[in-house]
């Protein structure tokens, strides 16, 4: 039995990426892996200003709040990375997190739920150039969730097209898991 992580990207107060995660954790919750939420906003890391390159630390970081991101990621098989869409990109925060690690991410599936005014298309597309680094197996399908089309009043409201593809990203993930 494989352990995912969903993270949660956004670490702003008003944010949408909890009630996306918590659908995520939700709808994953009866299959046969762990699906656990990580959420960014719990860890402190730091601006990355480290002398050493994360992927020659050797997992050993300079400050411990790197060391108990480090910690909590290097514990997973795979991740759902439920991100927003800021200005086209990654957010800064998100991506700061990603850089400030190296080999935990190595090598293992990922998948993306993207979300924004655009559906999170643009995040997702840089994502995927950014894991390459890492050898990470990016599943083909993805969830991109519309803002304008999927929120209401503050509250998250999945469309039936936006389920559907969670199953079939779901099924991807844990099939690429089979394969590390």
């Amino acid at each position: 039995m494989a352990t995912i992580g969903i993270i949660i990207g956004s670490t702003r107060a008003e944010r949408n990426g909890g009630q996306i995660g918590r659908w995520v954790a939700e709808t994953a919750g009866g299959r046969e892996h762990d699906y656990r939420v990580v959420d960014l906003r719990e860890f402190d890391v730091p601006i990355l200003t480290a002398a050493t390159p994360p992927m020659a630390a050797g997992r050993e970081y300079e400050d411990p709040r790197v060391t108990e991101w480090s910690q909590a990621i290097d514990a997973l098989d795979g991740f759902i990375f439920v991100t927003p869409e800021y200005n086209g990109s990654v957010p800064g925060p998100f991506k700061n997190a990603f850089d400030s690690l190296g080999p935990e991410w190595k090598e293992k599936a990922i998948a993306f739920v993207g979300y924004g005014f655009s559906g999170g298309i643009h995040v997702i597309d840089e994502w995927r150039r950014i894991i390459r680094n890492f050898s990470m197996t990016a599943v083909r399908n993805d969830v991109v969730i519309s803002l304008p089309e999927e929120f209401d009043e503050g509250k998250f409201h999945p469309a039936p097209a936006s389920a559907q593809r969670l199953e079939l990203l779901l099924d991807d993930l844990e099939a690429a898991l089979v394969g590390q």
